[in-house]
């Protein structure tokens, strides 16, 4: 079955013959390999470039592991190269070859050579690609299927898609497993494979605290924590003791794997960031509900905001938590009040202040979720996104209401 990567394929072909090496990174299961290997693999081809001149090693596979070696995975390189017209080289697990950032750097001193590498661990391209391959290296970060792209592989009704999305997220081969069970074990083989990463590529001296950790970032994706308070209900949690540095180095490793982002909090009035807290959103919701063992399918509004924040990073946005401060007359003493915005998103000169609201039908609730948007005195534009099918509409304060639906299966929602 073919899985429509549009999004990343474009950016592929976008970067071909740029002089950089494409470094394709994300979690693992979320479809490199795909990407790389079959779709750029056909517009290649497609595109008229002969077999000959397409080299891809699947370096993870059992008969390459020769090629494993620096040098061997070198000299096969350039014994498969005929001739001085543009050929095309493909390496899914590059992590595994040790010393592969001279190699890479080598084979770019080809003009004839237009390279491609995937990656699953960012500690083992190094957090900094651009560095690491001076100047001449060109992240593609590929997610999770996104609702849009589930959707054109769902076979039922649009409803029960995301229904279904909403229990399972967004790894593709989960398409192909029919029972719950063999999604379970193989959401639980994908954090395994993260965590082999992390024990592979980081220093650690703690080999369970990773798992623990996950656990912990999942029960509490979309809280505001911290360092400390992570080291505390690791210890009510799991009885295991950690300093605030130790744990701080762990989560990092756990970024590293492309498990989890971290979203800092922005003061919207004040114009800086607030470094105390910060909240940590999984790659993909259904990792995290494999993280605890899915007892958290049924919280839908705190799976909600984490689909709403992937969605807004699959579109390319950088994203903050948003802080407003205001004073109000509270028993006649002049107070100050906090409140949140859930997403800033930036794109370029473009900024959306994006609420993620499961049910606005209380008063109440639909007071609160206005009162942070209301207090912002700019003018970017102000969305509230509600879990309910609704067409976009606005209201007579220029606030965008859409439905979760529509926000997602349309590109342009944020701009109707």
């Amino acid at each position: 079955m073919e899985i429509p990567r549009d999004r990343y394929l474009d950016k592929l072909v976008a970067r071909k013959h740029n002089g950089m090496v494409k470094i394709i990174t994300g979690v693992h299961g979320c479809g490199k390999s795909y990407l790389l290997f079959d779709l750029f693999r056909e517009h290649l081809v497609r595109s008229g470039v002969e077999d000959s001149h397409i080299i891809a090693i699947a370096l993870d596979s059992e008969e390459n592991e020769e090629y494993r070696d620096v040098k061997k995975l070198h000299d096969k390189i350039m014994s498969l190269i005929g001739d001085d017209s543009m050929h095309y080289i493909l390496l899914d697990g590059i992590r595994l070859v040790k010393g592969f950032e001279a190699m890479i750097n080598s084979l770019l001193r080809n003009d004839n050579l237009d390279i491609y590498v995937t990656g699953s661990n960012s500690g083992s391209l190094s957090s900094d690609v651009i560095t690491e391959f001076r100047g001449r290296g060109d992240e593609i970060n590929v997610r999770p299927l996104s609702f849009s792209e589930f959707l054109r592989i769902y076979k039922g009704d649009t409803m029960d898609a995301l229904d279904e999305y909403m229990d399972r997220g967004g790894l593709p081969a989960l398409s192909g497993l029919d029972t719950e069970e063999e999604r379970r074990t193989y959401l639980d083989g994908i954090v395994e494979a993260c965590l082999a990463d992390v024990r592979e590529f980081e220093t650690i001296r703690r080999p369970e605290l990773p798992r623990d950790l996950v656990d912990i970032l999942s029960s509490t994706s979309c809280s505001l924590v911290n360092p400390s308070v992570i080291r505390d209900a690791l210890l009510s949690r799991e009885g295991v003791s950690a300093d605030e540095e130790t744990v701080s180095r762990y989560i990092k490793f756990l970024e590293n794997a492309y498990l989890f982002e971290k979203a800092n909090r922005y003061d919207i009035k004040g114009r800086k960031y607030i470094g105390a807290l910060e909240k940590y959103y999984p790659v993909d919701h259904g990792i995290a509900n494999a993280g605890l063992d899915f007892r958290r399918i049924s919280d839908r509004p705190r799976i909600m905001e984490n689909i709403v924040y992937n969605e807004l990073r699959s579109r390319g946005y950088e994203v903050d938590i948003g802080v407003v401060r205001f004073r109000r007359m509270i028993d006649g003493k002049m107070t100050q009040i906090t409140t949140e915005v859930d997403f800033i998103a930036r794109k370029g000169s473009r900024t959306t202040y994006v609420q993620s609201a499961y049910r606005i039908d209380d008063p109440d609730k639909r007071e609160q979720e206005l009162r942070s948007l209301m207090k912002i005195n700019d003018f970017f534009r102000k969305v509230i996104i509600v879990g309910d099918s609704m067409k976009p509409n606005m209201d007579e304060n220029g606030i965008l209401f859409i439905g979760l639906m529509q926000f997602l299966t349309d590109e342009n929602s944020l701009d109707a």
